[in-house]
């Protein structure tokens, strides 16, 4: 399962659809693009926040590199996910599940509407 940004903070917020999150987290990845929103946005409340990297990973969550390919791929959807007000993150996370061929977690409810050759699992 690829994780997008909201559902990692979802699961570090105790948000609705946490649970849902942690039942995936042994065996999630996350794109080094959306660890950086999870950092950026934890941050504003804690300067420290990327200290639970370590702590996260012995859970089993694995962050991977943003590749060429993923980067390719997170263009060419550009013009498809305009209309949706979607973050290059988004793009990025969702060229990670394409890329990769795995299901993804958001709490993004509007990304069930994209049609994409990818599951989309959505927490709320």
């Amino acid at each position: 399962m690829i994780l997008d940004a909201s559902a990692l903070l979802a699961l570090l917020q105790g948000e609705v659809g946490a649970d849902k999150v942690q039942a995936v987290l042994h065996r999630a990845l996350i794109s080094t693009v959306n660890w950086s929103e999870v950092v950026q946005k934890l941050s504003v409340h804690d300067p420290a926040a990327a200290e639970i990297r370590p702590e996260l990973e012995m859970t089993g969550l694995r962050i991977i590199p943003f590749t060429v390919e993923q980067a390719e791929i997170a263009a060419s959807l550009w013009e498809q996910v305009r209309p949706f007000g979607l973050s290059f993150a988004d793009r990025a996370c969702l060229a990670t599940s394409i890329e990769r061929h795995m299901d993804v977690m958001t709490a993004d409810r509007i990304w069930t509407g994209l049609n994409l050759p990818i599951n989309v699992h959505v927490l709320r």
